[in-house]
């Protein structure tokens, strides 16, 4: 029984002297939960954007990166879209999903966080700021976003991914 309390104590230990940023990394929403909640439990069946000419010219602008993929999955509703998105934040990619609704931004998720900095980007003080921001004619978003002190690369992936997302939206929109 005494060996029993002391892995017991052990095991407390270890966990407490974790650091936060290592607690912080893992997946806190699957992307089908995300999509399931942005179409109220009814999702649409998911449909395809090829990223080619012009429009993969402006996905890397964005990127400001080569963009390896050649589709991308979409889910699409009357005016809502949503988007399962990617973008390397200091060394590993970072999972958001983002819905848009008449070319507004509604709704900025962190799926999966995989980095062992910038973790703050998940929490809705910070993500919240992108509701209701649009794409300008220059592929900017409408309104400036406040960034996080130590999470900067963070914080430029997500930017980037709100971006491209209201890009897709005009593009799928137009078809």
């Amino acid at each position: 029984m005494k060996k029993y309390a002391q892995l017991v104590l052990a095991s407390l230990l270890a966990l407490l002297l974790q650091s936060p940023s290592a607690l912080a990394k893992g997946t806190y929403m699957q992307p089908d939960e995300f999509i399931q909640q942005a179409f109220n439990s009814q999702p649409p069946e998911p449909s395809v954007i090829w990223i080619k000419g012009e429009l993969r010219d402006q996905v890397e602008t964005i990127l400001q990166h080569k963009y390896k993929g050649k589709r991308l999955r979409y889910w699409k509703q009357q005016q809502r879209s949503a988007w399962i998105l990617e973008e390397i934040g200091k060394k590993k990619p970072i999972t958001v999903g983002i819905v848009i609704e008449d070319q507004k931004i509604t709704r900025v998720k962190v799926l999966v966080f995989r980095e062992t900095r910038g973790w703050e980007v998940r929490y809705p003080f910070f993500t919240d700021q992108f509701n209701s921001l649009t794409l300008t004619e220059d592929h900017e978003l409408s309104h400036h976003v406040d960034g996080v002190s130590g999470a900067t690369l963070s914080v430029r992936a997500l930017k980037k991914l709100a971006r491209i997302a209201l890009l897709l939206d005009q593009v799928v929109n137009t078809k």
